[in-house]
């Protein structure tokens, strides 16, 4: 076949893929358009597989065409995602309210959603009769239905996060709509994607692995249609990351560092990529981001004092961490308080590893394993704490690690109907597979290294004696200067 024939084949294959996901990412969001009535779980898996068979297609096309393709798929499945109110989470409502409140004057952390001193700020977007959570009447909370999640808890999200919802708060119709602010963290998901483009080219890298991020499932479903802030986060790394990576002066390492504690500020999630981070100049990395992280508090710390530490501890006590009941995978072998002493033992384990052998100038390598690590030991229902993971295999060029992001989805959606397994080892199911699946690629890609190095030619040196060397010939002098003195071969044929 023609090689431009070939090229034009594998683009439209690409193209073909893309259309599929696209169409997927609607049916999901949009299941009024889905007139079979398809579970969720089915659509999901056919978004993977056409999301990976783009992916993987896409190795052999031209760079530039690569380029082209990843920012249009990557818009288009935002796009998608957008078209419809959030189906899968319901967090940006309070985000909406987080960002009303700090409009008002109030600081996030003063006051309960259903505090009777909010009560002025309510409106018929976000509080209405019907509404899915409703409140009684008591001596500290005001009657009322609401859209927002836990309205009787303190918000949960660090200050960053909470100085992103006062942004996205004077948008145009930001208190009574979810398109703005899921527009908004589309948009920075497509931001994202630049970033990996500029970060991969800076570093040698190939450029085609950013389509693990553009067109990954989990990204336009937990950004374009969730809205979640988990992607602000996210850009906010991987900036620290390509910094970190590329620092070789201590005031640019210093820089990298606040910027991974305006990260963890946003969502604590990205301190799992910390103990990769520490390689280089790991007191000037821990204190400038220690710093930052801390002058974000120091306002709401003086305005409300132990208030800031919001809905945290209450989220760990509802999922249930603080008794050990919510390790899907250890919850197989023991329970209860040695489930937490084996969770600590191995985060514990793998966090010295990644610190010990973690490469500086390829932070996201150990990172990857990290954030692996914390998805396979808590087993989160939660698919969107996958997404930094996502991040860092575009940086890492792995995609068997996606399996994560992918059984995160099952987590929170097991039904299958009569192939649905037993409640017990849905977790495990969830997370143990892709557990499999990465340590297959890693013996894979193993065996390709030691092939590779088994197929190496062994050069037989050759021993010229003393008595050989002879002064070059005329003829070979002449043809010497002739070769020097003539254009390349490759230039007369250009």
């Amino acid at each position: 076949m023609h090689p431009a024939m070939s090229s034009r084949l594998r683009v439209s294959a690409i193209c073909v893929a893309l259309a599929v996901l696209v169409m997927m990412v609607l049916l999901l969001v949009r299941p009024s358009l889905d007139p079979a009535r398809i579970r969720p779980l089915p659509l999901l898996i056919m978004a993977w597989v056409a999301f990976l068979a783009a992916a993987w297609l896409l190795r052999s096309a031209p760079v530039k065409v690569a380029v082209a393709l990843i920012l249009a798929g990557g818009v288009a499945v935002q796009v998608a995602a957008v078209s419809a109110p959030p189906q899968n989470s319901n967090d940006l409502y309070r985000y909406i309210w987080d960002g009303n409140v700090q409009a008002a004057g109030i600081d996030a952390y003063a006051y309960v959603p259903a505090s009777p001193a909010l009560k002025d700020l309510r409106n018929n977007y976000l509080w209405y009769p019907g509404a899915e959570y409703c409140v009684g009447r008591s001596a500290t909370l005001a009657a009322g239905c609401t859209r927002i999640n836990r309205p009787t808890v303190p918000t949960i999200y660090p200050p960053v996060a909470e100085a992103y919802f006062l942004g996205v708060h004077y948008l145009p119709d930001a208190s009574d709509s979810s398109t703005p602010i899921q527009s908004t963290t589309a948009g920075i998901a497509v931001l994202t994607t630049l970033l990996l483009l500029f970060g991969l080219r800076r570093l040698g890298s190939d450029v085609r692995m950013a389509a693990f991020w553009s067109w990954c499932p989990t990204v336009a479903l937990e950004a374009g249609n969730s809205a979640h802030v988990d992607v602000v986060a996210v850009a906010i790394a991987l900036v620290a990351l390509l910094l970190l990576a590329t620092a070789r002066t201590r005031l640019r390492t210093a820089l990298g560092g606040v910027v991974f504690g305006l990260a963890v500020a946003t969502k604590l999630t990205p301190v799992l990529a910390g103990p990769a981070l520490l390689r280089r100049r790991w007191i000037t990395v821990v204190a400038s981001a220690a710093g930052a992280f801390a002058v974000v508090y120091v306002p709401h710390l003086i305005a409300v004092g132990s208030k800031v530490i919001g809905f945290l501890p209450g989220y760990l006590q509802q999922e249930g961490y603080d008794n050990g009941t919510r390790f899907g995978i250890i919850d197989l072998v023991t329970g209860g308080r040695a489930a937490i002493v084996v969770a600590v033992v191995v985060l514990g384990v793998v966090g010295v590893l990644v610190l010990r052998f973690s490469d500086p100038d390829r932070p996201w390598r150990g990172a990857v394993v990290m954030t692996a690590a914390a998805l396979a030991v808590a087993t989160p229902h939660y698919q969107w704490y996958a997404l930094l993971l996502v991040m860092l295999v575009a940086l890492d060029g792995r995609p068997e690690w996606l399996a994560f992001a992918a059984g995160g989805y099952y987590a929170q959606e097991p039904n299958m109907g009569q192939f649905t397994v037993p409640t017990k080892y849905h977790d495990a199911v969830a997370y143990g597979i892709p557990i499999l699946i990465a340590a297959a690629g890693w013996v894979w890609r193993a065996w390709r290294v030691s092939r590779s190095r088994h197929a190496r030619p062994v050069t037989v040196p050759v021993t010229v004696p003393a008595t050989a060397e002879l002064e070059p010939s005329a003829a070979a002098i002449a043809a010497e200067e002739h070769a020097i003195s003539s254009p390349p071969l490759r230039s007369i044929l250009a």
